[in-house]
């Protein structure tokens, strides 16, 4: 049973196998509006001990989920197939678009740089926001579940996974028993 989303934020929870010393919080406030999903996610930690992705030097859009990327799962909730978003403090993004538990829909994906207008990046000395625009496509569903997360990479390399919901012992994003964050379209309203 969910309940609604009193507080205007979500506390994403870094998985048990892969601590991070370095990050403090990593939060999220959700929001629905006729333009479709806003995402904001909010790191606070000691950013110069993290490997952060500059505008200067985007890697390559393809693979943001092997560095510090923001993530998005979006799927109806009845039903196999869902979408998944990355955000890069790069300012690059990547959709993908699964059939089914990893099944990726390959002549569905979109991956490059999105417009301006839809992704914000503000860093400060000990923090880091990312705000995200999610034009979503026509559903012909009255709730979806969205999984919502976060891999953040240190100096060193080493990789520490968030999620609002951690269901295994080995991180995974894409199961739906993360999926955690329903929203109704019909209210414009979150649960948890």
């Amino acid at each position: 049973m969910s309940s609604p989303l009193h507080a205007s934020q979500v506390v994403l929870v870094c998985h048990d196998q892969t601590p991070s010393r370095i990050v403090r919080s990593i939060v999220v406030e959700p929001g629905y509006d006729a333009a479709g999903l806003r995402l904001v996610y909010r790191l606070t930690g000691n950013l110069a001990q993290l490997r952060l992705p500059s505008a200067d030097t985007p890697a390559p859009a393809g693979r943001l989920w092997a560095h510090t990327c923001f993530e998005a799962f979006v799927a109806a909730r009845s039903g196999s197939g869902y979408r998944e978003w990355n955000f890069s403090p790069s300012g690059q993004s990547a959709e993908y678009a699964f059939s089914g538990y990893r099944e990726r829909v390959l002549a569905d994906v979109a991956e490059g740089p999105i417009a301006a207008s839809a992704i914000h990046v503000h860093r400060m000395a000990d923090s880091l926001a990312l705000e995200a625009r999610l034009a979503l496509p026509p559903q012909s569903c009255t709730e979806l579940a969205i999984g919502l997360s976060a891999v953040v990479e240190d100096a060193d390399g080493g990789l520490s996974y968030w999620a609002l919901r951690h269901p295994f012992a080995q991180p995974d994003f894409h199961h739906r028993e993360g999926f955690a964050l329903s929203l109704d379209l019909a209210t414009s309203q979150f649960s948890v």
